[in-house]
């Protein structure tokens, strides 16, 4: 299947453009399920020849194993035609015992380092020099502060300790880093919708890039905490398109929302979104992957992929034409909000 180039999206008061798909690699670090290592580079490989130009990263990612696989991919590209972000927020290190290094966190298959969290100054400056070197790059052109939520630190004394550190601290060297050009763009790269406003009160940053708050399955951040990113100034990534799993395999048994079963209600709001798309003749995958890059906010969205043909089915979805009725008769079901920006149909 022939498709169109991939239109692209510029981060404002940065110059960078980014092509509207992305491919995030946290599957190239083994998330849940182990990725050879030939797969891992036709994977780069298939979203390049495909036209991605967008490419997403970090050390958290099979403990530096993303970052290796998709360096050794990048770093033969001409740097000028592609963008790179990595994050920041965890320090690996060799473990004291090196026969046993600690085995929390979902890679099958993850470097044998142990791993902190450190949002000082110094932390933050050795973990992009940590990640240069892994990477095989002189400059990463995105920086995102990683984690630093309740998903990881549990209490709002563990977050706020942790948000005081980066304020005091760390923030002075991502500064630093957007004003030498060492780095094009500084966001925070979080899982819950909630850690947004904390981050607009505390810091100026260009971008977020979010797990799950905009989907077709939710789009409560329209109410106030989108309105709040546009009058700062600040876009958006939008990290789990899918929702974890469910907009890619449809309502089917162990279906997964939120990287957890799926609940009674979103398997029946899945079934229902799935039945317009079928009487319409438009993959379910399609309607997600456009949805959210609809937002004027959104500037690309970065479904991963275990496997090449899940880049390449990707690509083919993202340039479905996707009839406008099908969006009407959402919203008029209820199942999407009627404030939801959608694709423009010609």
């Amino acid at each position: 299947m022939n498709v169109p180039p991939i239109p692209v999206s510029t981060i404002a008061e940065t110059g960078l453009q980014v092509t509207q798909l992305g491919l995030g690699t946290a599957g190239l670090g083994d998330l849940f399920a182990t990725v050879p290592e030939a797969e891992a580079q036709a994977i780069a490989q298939q979203a390049w020849d495909c036209g991605v130009r967008y490419y997403d990263t970090a050390p958290w990612y099979g403990k530096g194993k993303s970052e290796h696989r998709i360096g050794t991919f990048l770093r033969q590209q001409p740097r000028h035609e592609f963008v790179l972000s990595t994050k920041v927020g965890r320090v690996l290190r060799a473990p004291a015992n090196p026969d046993h290094t600690d085995p929390r966190g979902p890679w099958t298959g993850a470097l044998p380092f142990d791993l902190y969290f450190d949002y000082g100054y110094d932390g933050i400056m050795r973990s992009w020099e940590d990640s240069l070197q892994r990477l095989s790059v002189s400059r990463v052109d995105i920086l995102f502060i990683h984690d630093l939520d309740h998903l990881y630190f549990g209490s709002d004394e563990g977050v706020s300790a942790h948000l005081g550190q980066l304020y005091t601290s760390g923030w002075r060297a991502l500064d630093e880093l957007r004003r030498s050009g060492r780095v094009g763009a500084i966001g925070a790269g979080i899982n819950r919708a909630n850690m947004m406003p904390r981050f607009l009160d505390l810091v100026d940053l260009d971008l977020f890039l979010v797990a799950m708050p905009y989907t077709l399955l939710d789009q409560d951040v329209l109410d106030d905490i989108f309105p709040r990113c546009a009058e700062q100034g600040v876009q958006i990534v939008i990290g789990a398109p899918f929702a974890s799993g469910i907009l890619a395999t449809g309502a089917v048994d162990g279906a997964t929302y939120d990287y957890a079963p799926a609940t009674t209600r979103i398997l029946e709001k899945t079934r229902a979104i799935q039945r317009i798309c079928e009487n319409h003749h438009t993959p379910l995958q399609a309607v997600a992957l456009q949805f959210p890059v609809a937002h004027p906010l959104v500037v690309a969205a970065i479904p991963g992929a275990t496997e090449a043909a899940h880049v390449q089915a990707n690509v083919e979805n993202y340039a479905v034409e996707v009839p406008a009725d099908l969006w009407s008769e959402l919203k008029t079901a209820g199942l999407l909000r009627a404030d939801a920006p959608t694709p423009d149909v010609e």
